[in-house]
C-alpha cells in the first residue's frame, strides 16, 4: 500500500509559521522514532558551546544522519519536538531549521518547549522526531 500523507490544519496560522497542526499518515509500513539529537560530534563530543545557530545546524545534521541510516530523509519527518534552554535566542536562529525543513518540502507537526537545561552541559537545543516511510 502506498503511503499517503496530508496536512491537518483547522486554522491557517501555523502554516505561515512553517508547521502543520497535524499530519495524517496512512498506508505506511515503517515508523522511526528519533531520540533527541543535539550538537554532538560523531565521536560523542559536544560542539559549538554558546553558538545557537551552529548547534541547531548540527542537531539537524544529526537528525538527518539517523533518518539516512533508516533509508529516510527530512521529507519523512511527521513530528518534531524542539527543546531549548533559550526560546528567545532560538527564535532568532529558527530560520536554520525552517530553511532545512522547507527545502525538504515538509512542515511536520511541531512542539517547542523551553527547558531549564539539557542532559549535556552547554547544549542549548535538542530535536526529537518521528518519521514514517
Amino acid at each position: 500500500m502506498a503511503r499517503e500523507r496530508g496536512a491537518v490544519n483547522p486554522v491557517p496560522w501555523s502554516v505561515e509559521r512553517g508547521f502543520n497542526q497535524g499530519e495524517l499518515v496512512s498506508g505506511h509500513t515503517r515508523t522511526l522514532y528519533i531520540s533527541g539529537q543535539t550538537a554532538m560530534s560523531g565521536d560523542g563530543r559536544p560542539e559549538h558551546d554558546g553558538d545557537m545557530a551552529a548547534q541547531l545546524a548540527l542537531s539537524v545534521d544529526n537528525v538527518e544522519a539517523v533518518l539516512a541510516e533508516a533509508g529516510m530523509s527530512l521529507a519523512n519527518l511527521v513530528r518534531l519536538n524542539v527543546y531549548t534552554t533559550d526560546v528567545d535566542l532560538l527564535f532568532r536562529h529558527y530560520g536554520v531549521l525552517a530553511g532545512r525543513l522547507g527545502a525538504a518540502g515538509v512542515a511536520p507537526a511541531t512542539t517547542m518547549l523551553g527547558v531549564t537545561r539539557l542532559a549535556i552541559p552547554g547544549q542549548m537545543i535538542e530535536l526529537e522526531g518521528t518519521a514514517v516511510g
